[in-house]
């Protein structure tokens, strides 16, 4: 994959308790140059998601896990992570039990 200088398409993965938000679809296709841009437009365009995903300070929620491809972006430069052209985002809700 290669990195272009603008926003690029991306594919965003939505977990079950998200979709509902986005009228039940299970991926919805947003543009963006970083992960924090791409969250950005998903909130604008799907505002009940704004508190479910990202925080009012725009950073990521505690318990949820956004994946680049195969990598968690907590471990990347988080919202400031570049999108490469084709990439595909997953959103995934933290599991915590004992």
């Amino acid at each position: 994959m290669t990195l272009r200088g603008g926003p690029v398409a991306v594919e965003v993965r939505l977990p079950t308790v998200l979709r509902t938000y986005a009228g039940g679809a299970p991926v919805v296709t947003l543009d963006g140059a970083t992960v924090g841009e791409v969250l950005g437009k998903l909130v604008a365009e799907y505002p009940g998601m704004a508190g479910q995903v990202v925080q009012a300070d725009g950073s990521l929620h505690k318990f949820v896990n956004i994946y680049l491809d195969d990598d968690d972006v907590r471990y990347l430069d988080g919202v400031d992570t570049p999108v490469p052209d084709g990439a595909e985002m997953s959103i995934l809700p933290a599991v915590a039990g004992g």
